[in-house]
């Protein structure tokens, strides 16, 4: 877009990886952004931005964005470039992308992306398009969120849950693996506006975070506890006749099965597990059952262990043992993403791969297990193309990404904002525009509103987004196909017309118009209520309990698992997100590298060691090794530290990042990530 004179304020929406999905209005003069404001007419947004966001202003205009395609000059890793043009570039990338083709079959390309943004088209565009018709490797994206989402699906048979704006209807809150101060900042005023109402606030958390400590009641788990923590809380409900019986006979299968798994979990027995004193287990699981308008904010924190899958689905059946998704302000929330049914089929085009030269469905690669990908024996990955992620930093196991990317026979492109970690390892590296520069459609995974954003700022110099580049690359590739000449709107419109009735009436006229639209999950002004009368969306069309599935197991690297692993790595480490960054986004601030680089351990472990605060002290197991400053406090319990993630190593240097500790174990579901299920030993330096 041109710059335009004088003062405008234009709409936009912010593209980061948060459930809030937040409506931005773009202040403005002669084209330069001066400020950017929450929309007050948006019913989650409410008039405020987070404090990241509310100086994404400053990376806009950083004198650290990249400008220019860059080719390699030095060792990979060593981030020296050449700049050259962009027909250079795209001519070397489809040369290289065809010859690693030719000598191994398209599935050596593997493309590596996730949430940097949550626009739809740059997210899961084009890019799609070209990777399906190309025949590349498919990336299973489970570095975050599959686990959770797998396991909540197979019980509630989709991905719905309370509307945030109920929240301020509800007299008990329990924050589960959710530090909403830091992640879900849009869903505090409504607590807020609860608790004003008489609603108590409790949180369930390793960690005694910043929504923790403003909570009124804190239940320190021990990581990787929370299933037997569920368990037991149902052992409560069924056990003192807590539960909705006739909820339970209408809308669910498995109840008596699971209520006898759970006569297995007496409180005596899972306060050993969990380090939760017993009667807090009977006094919490009788307050949750007996309150009429009790929810639970379940988020990602949960589903980062071995048995983080099991976890959810325990977790997700209390609302239906309780009957609290009867009403308004009862329920769960763990994603909302099932409110629009759009048609992502249209958008991503899948059938593509039969045109490919495979002809088939190309192979899966699980996102998380990066390393084993680049470092496994031949057929292997040659080519890797990185957009919307930072591997090298936010991967687990980094150590082993990291080897794997330093390969002289790994064809590598980023397409980036920024001088990341991964960016160091690229070939060729291509500047890419930010959300404020483009157009997208986004959806949230923490309200129902679908959003429309068209480019607010004008972009500064060659910068591109990912469907140009990607269009581009499919023209110089001859893919011939219509779908690849299609236009940002001719792909909205493609998205919108999957026919649901949550879509009806949702056209891109209106949401140019308007900005953002309400999906039809329920009538205008009416709570949305998913299963009040049943209505699951699984086989059975019930709440399906699956207690088979459900018996606890600590996981391998926890105080309860592997003995002999604990006692050469006593420690239990977690890296929960930063409350100055976001994933790896704003790791270049210096502020986020401070925080990042700053290791809670209890007064007990730190004596026992040695270490007072301030000391400089190591972390390590058989992964690798990070340094931090030490800080002595109650933040975690004894047997647990915790610093935040995701640092750059570029930014931190020798001290190295939290995930060289981090396994790329998978969860039990998903595939996902277990980052919180870490063993380490401390030391001072």
């Amino acid at each position: 877009m041109k710059a335009s004179r004088g003062k405008q304020i234009r709409h936009s929406v912010c593209a980061l990886d948060c459930p809030d999905a937040c409506s931005i209005l773009v202040h403005a003069e002669d084209g330069r952004g001066i400020r950017l404001q929450g929309n007050p007419a948006h019913p989650v947004t409410r008039g405020f931005l987070c404090g990241k966001v509310t100086q994404y202003l400053e990376r806009e205009y950083s004198a650290g964005r990249l400008l220019h395609p860059r080719r390699r000059t030095g060792a990979k890793g060593e981030g020296r470039f050449e700049r050259i043009t962009w027909d250079e570039a795209l001519d070397e990338i489809a040369d290289r992308l065809t010859a690693a083709a030719k000598r191994s079959g398209p599935e050596a390309v593997l493309p590596y992306s996730y949430a940097g943004t949550m626009g739809l088209l740059n997210g899961s565009g084009m890019d799609r398009r070209f990777f399906h018709r190309f025949g590349a490797s498919r990336l299973d994206r489970t570095i975050c969120s599959s686990t959770g989402i797998e396991a909540y699906r197979a019980t509630t048979g989709c991905r719905l849950g309370t509307e945030p704006e109920q929240f301020s209807r509800t007299k008990l809150i329990i924050a589960w693996g959710a530090n909403i101060l830091t992640t879900n900042v849009h869903l505090w005023p409504f607590i807020v506006e609860a608790r004003r109402n008489g609603a108590r606030f409790y949180v369930i958390d390793p960690i005694a975070n910043r929504t923790a400590r403003s909570a009124d009641r804190h239940f320190a788990v021990n990581p990787g506890s929370d299933l037997a923590l569920a368990l037991g809380l149902m052992h409560v409900i069924f056990g003192e006749g807590l539960h909705d019986a006739s909820y339970i006979a209408d809308h669910t299968v498995g109840a008596g099965d699971l209520a006898e798994l759970a006569r297995e979990y007496p409180p005596e027995k899972v306060a050993e597990m969990t380090g939760l004193a017993a009667d807090d287990i009977v006094s919490l699981a009788r307050e949750y059952a007996s309150t009429r308008l009790s929810v639970i904010r379940l988020n990602c924190g949960v589903q980062r262990s071995e048995r983080g899958g099991a976890a959810v689905r325990a977790i997700a059946t209390l609302p239906a043992i309780t009957g609290s998704w009867r009403e308004p302000g009862g329920g769960m929330l763990l994603t909302t993403s099932g409110g629009y049914h759009l048609d992502i089929d249209a958008l991503e085009r899948p059938d593509l791969q039969l045109l490919s030269p495979l002809g088939r469905e190309a192979r899966l690669v699980n996102m998380t297990q990066l390393g084993k990908a680049l470092t496994a024996p031949p057929p292997r990955v040659e080519a890797l193309v990185v957009y919307n992620s930072n591997p090298a930093a936010v991967a687990p196991n980094q150590n082993l990404v990291l080897e794997g990317l330093r390969r002289d026979d790994l064809f590598t492109v980023v397409m980036e904002q920024f001088q990341t970690d991964t960016a160091d390892y690229a070939d060729i590296l291509l500047p890419a525009t930010t959300f404020l520069e483009h157009t997208d459609l986004y959806y949230a995974y923490g309200h129902y509103y679908l959003q429309l954003a068209r480019p607010a700022l004008p972009r500064p110099g060659e910068v591109r987004s990912n469907v140009e580049v990607f269009r581009l690359l499919a023209g110089r590739l001859g893919f011939r196909e219509i779908c690849f000449r299609d236009s940002d709107d001719d792909m909205i419109r493609q998205l919108l017309g999957s026919g649901h009735p949550f879509l009806d009436g949702i056209t891109l006229e209106r949401l140019e118009e308007e900005h953002f639209v309400r999906t039809n999950v329920s009538p205008p002004g009416e709570p949305f209520l998913p299963f009040a009368g049943g209505g699951f969306r699984t086989p059975s069309g019930k709440c399906e309990f699956a207690p088979e599935r459900l018996q606890y197991r600590p996981p391998v690297e926890s105080r309860y698992g592997d003995q002999a692993l604990r006692r050469r790595y006593p420690l239990e480490f977690v890296s929960p997100k930063s409350s100055a960054g976001l994933n790896s986004t704003f790791s270049y601030r210096e502020e986020v590298d401070h925080s990042c680089g700053i290791l809670d351990i209890h007064p007990i472990d730190a004596a026992s060691r040695g270490i007072a605060v301030g000391d400089m002290v190591r972390a390590y197991n058989g992964r690798g090794e990070c340094g931090f400053e030490a800080r002595t406090s109650d933040v975690v319990q004894p047997g647990v530290v915790s610093a935040p993630a995701v640092r750059w190593k570029r930014v931190a240097g020798a001290r190295g990042a939290s995930n060289a500790l981090t396994s790329d174990r998978l969860a039990d579901e998903g595939g996902g990530a277990t980052f919180y299920s870490c063993l380490v030993e401390v030391e001072k330096i």
